[in-house]
Formats: structure tokens, sequence, C-alpha cells
């Protein structure tokens, strides 16, 4: 609350937040439940969701983004911290398996609750594998304990903050490549590339990111892979229809360009045709490299400076491709992973070399096979995702677009 000395009076603190995706959102309700802030949120689209809003044409629902739930005890906080239940305005459904991933040879592997995952390890690879696999499991727990429940709510906004936590992930093996931690229990490479490709799923590169990353394999293994009814923009709508209970204020249509500043301090924003809005903070869930070279004056930001971004390694991109089809195919699975003859190579050519290759791997989502309500009745909604290089890599992407969206699809 901000208080006027020479008045008897108080104020909430207005809030902006630059965005409506899933950070914007979640920090909007946090800060509207607390009772001493005015929050509004400033999209710059016509629909909110950010990455998580959604495409709808001839009958058919297209998630633009996010598809992939597997925390979702993070939602329902936001909705108890306000005395609401989750159910009353969004519905998950569970997603089995979690995913198929194919190899190139054809076969695959049913990767869902260890339950499910162990007999398909034994027919793979037989006991040994098995045996690694458990052992893997009881290594992964602490590695939640600690790099999930523990350190991932705490921001590291310096480098001493990260010192302090270094003997702990050192005990955990973080030095280790989240493809090393699983080979260490895995023999079968097939299964070492099952076991190890989710930080893809985030932008990472397995045999890269640190081994912190396995811990997600305990995220699923406790709470599931789940999907929202209707797709995530349900989700998305569910956490906006809490936020404007609340009392907060979305504005869509509304494009930040600057993040105002005097003496140091945050007054405000002002939009892409000259309209300011008054605030005393100003949250941006817009990516930190675009917020700090973009839309704040470089005198205020020596540390986050243009040169420290340009220096920056940056994760992969993604070319995406939505479809729908006039037939259903009950044999594909929700979350299906389709990989090229090549793997650690690939991934080479896209995070080091920056090239397009000729083969490439896909992740397929047919949301359909959950939720048939995404197309019309008897066809099915589909969308092809493939990882390529970073934007640096200079590829040009009005020129190749057409050609790839092809050979993706074939």
């Amino acid at each position: 609350m901000i208080t006027d000395k020479n008045k008897n009076w108080t104020r909430k603190s207005k809030v902006i937040i630059i965005g409506s995706g899933f950070g914007g959102l979640s920090a909007a309700i946090r800060l509207q439940a607390t009772g001493e802030y005015q929050v509004t949120i400033l999209e710059k689209l016509e629909q909110i969701g950010g990455r998580a809003r959604v495409f709808k044409k001839n009958g058919f629902s297209f998630d633009a983004g996010p598809t992939v739930i597997t925390a979702p005890f993070i939602f329902e906080e936001l909705f108890t911290l306000n005395n609401r239940r989750i159910e009353d305005y969004v519905q998950f459904l569970p997603v089995q398996p979690y995913y198929r991933i194919y190899f190139d040879d054809r076969t695959f592997f049913d990767y869902a609750h260890p339950d499910e995952n162990i007999p398909q390890i034994e027919q793979l690879s037989g006991s040994e594998d098995v045996y690694g696999y458990k052992r893997m499991l009881e290594a992964v727990e602490p590695i939640f304990e600690k790099g999930f429940k523990e350190l991932s709510f705490q921001p590291f906004d310096s480098f001493w903050s990260m010192i302090k936590v270094a003997p702990s992930l050192m005990r955990l093996q973080s030095y280790r490549s989240n493809y090393n931690f699983v080979s260490k229990y895995i023999k079968n490479e097939k299964l070492r590339i099952v076991f190890s490709f989710h930080p893809l799923l985030i932008g990472g590169n397995p045999f890269s990111v640190p081994s912190i990353y396995s811990l997600i394999q305990f995220l699923e293994k406790e709470y599931g892979i789940w999907f929202a009814k209707g797709g995530t923009t349900a989700l998305v709508h569910g956490l906006a229809k809490l936020f404007l209970e609340l009392g907060g204020e979305i504005i869509t249509n509304e494009e930040i360009t600057k993040i105002e500043v005097e003496k140091k301090k945050v007054i405000g924003v002002r939009t892409k045709d000259g309209k300011f809005y008054a605030s005393d903070i100003v949250v941006s869930n817009a990516d930190p490299a675009f917020t700090y070279t973009k839309l704040i004056d470089a005198k205020w930001r020596k540390k986050n400076n243009d040169k420290r971004y340009r220096k920056t390694k940056y994760s992969m991109s993604l070319v995406v491709i939505y479809f729908g089809t006039k037939k259903q195919y009950p044999d594909m699975k929700h979350h299906t992973i389709i990989l090229g003859p090549r793997y650690k190579e690939l991934l080479t050519d896209i995070f080091k070399n920056k090239a397009l290759s000729e083969d490439f791997s896909s992740y397929l989502h047919v949301p359909t096979r959950t939720d048939p309500d995404l197309a019309p009745k008897g066809h099915e909604a589909f969308y092809i995702l493939v990882p390529v290089p970073h934007q640096d890599s200079g590829i040009d992407w009005e020129q190749m677009a057409e050609p790839f969206k092809w050979r993706s699809t074939r």
C-alpha cells in the first residue's frame, strides 16, 4: 500500500503486467489476491494467452503452443489461495501413455508411469536395465526435492546466489549432462534417449543441460501428464476468470513499446499508439532479452546492456504446422515423438552448428485423441512441431518455410 504523508489515506499500488501468458496471469492473480495491489494486464494481441493462445478454423481448435501439463498442483494452488476449486474453472484430463516415441527403425516405446515402463524395458533390454531404471528413479527423487521444491522457488539474481547452492548441486551430480546422468544407469541406447529427451520440451539440449532436468521424470511419476479439456486455452481462460473475479483488469490490443523510468524508478508504460499507463510496479512477462533491450532505455540498465544479451546463448527455435483431417486415426497417441536417423548429431546441428539439416525429428500433437470436441465429429486435429536452429542462424524462413512444411508433413 502507498501512504500519502500529507493526507490521512492510503491507496493500492498500481501494477501493470505486460503479457497475458501463464507467467503474467499467475503473477497477476497472486498480486491481486493480496488486496494491496490493483493489477492491470496489458496484452498486445486480440486474445489472451500469449504463446498459449488458440487458433480456430472450420470447427477445429489448435493450441498455439504449450500442450503438456506436468505439475497440476501449481495451477491448483492459485485457486486454493483464493478459496476456489480449480474444478469449477477448468477440467484436467489424464493422457495415456505420456508419450509414444518412435525410433527410426519404426519400433516404439510408450513412455508412461514406471509400472507401464518396466515391462517394456524388460522386453527391449532385459533385467539389467530394469534394475538400472529403478536405481535412476531413486536418484531423481532427491534431485526433485532440491531442484524443484527448493531451488525453483528461489530467485537467482546474482553470482553469489548461485555459489551458495553449488555444493548441493554437485552432490546431486549436476555436473553431468542430462543424457550422461541417464546413461550412468541405462545401457540401451534407445532407452537412454527415452529417459533423457525431456529438456527438448523446454528448449534444452539433453547432451549439454545439467542433470537437474531429470527431475521432470519424478514429476511425471508422481503427478502424471494432463491436458485441459477444451485445450490449453481453457486453462488460460480459467485463470483469467479467477483474476477478473478478484477485481483485476485485462486490456487486449495494447502493445507496450516502452517502460518509462524517472530517477531510476519505474513510473509506467507507453503503448504503440502513444497511450501512457501510470503504475508503481511493472512486471514484464515478455522474454528478458526483449524486455531489457527493447522496452527500457539503455541509460537505466548498465548491467543488462545490449552487449550482454548479444553474447547470450539462446535455445532452439521451432517450426509448428497446424492441420486437420477428415478422418480419425484411433491408433495415434496424444503425444508422439518421431525420431529421425540421427539424434545427437541432429541436436549438434541445431544447437551448435545452427544448420538446417536434411533429416529431422518431430513432435506430433493429436489432442483429439483425448478431447474429441476439438475437431468436427469424425475429424482429427493435429500439429507438428519440428526443432530448428535459433533465428541467429541466418536461415531465410521466408524462402524456406514452404518447402520445409512439405518435408515435415510428408
